[in-house]
């Protein structure tokens, strides 16, 4: 299980990284996360809605009102320059931690 720290900090990279690939809607972005996650996360919409909020008046991304192909209204979001330019030194930042963690392991043993 993540913790919830880890959870929290992860957030935004993971939308903007979504987003980096086109446009997309809230559902379809909890859904893209369970499923790249291997079920490890999983985000409800009471938990996305007000940080794609957030993200939108810091300027990370944008949001259009748009009809589904079932012609019903659905809210889609994309990345602006800003929200590339916060996901490329989020990057940076994670593989530096990853490669520090990495680095200061030691070595878990495997049980038979």
């Amino acid at each position: 299980m993540i913790s919830k720290t880890l959870m929290a900090a992860s957030t935004r990279p993971i939308i903007l990284a979504i987003l980096s690939r086109g446009k997309d809607y809230g559902y379809s972005i909890i859904q893209k996360v369970k499923d790249t996650s291997g079920g490890h996360l999983e985000w409800t919409d009471g938990m996305l809605y007000p940080v794609l909020q957030r993200m939108e008046m810091d300027g990370l991304i944008q949001s259009q009102w748009k009809l589904s192909r079932e012609n019903r209204p659905r809210r889609y979001y994309t990345i602006t320059e800003k929200g590339c330019k916060e996901l490329a030194s989020e990057l940076v930042s994670w593989w530096n931690i990853w490669q520090a963690l990495t680095r200061l392991s030691a070595p878990i043993p495997v049980e038979d």
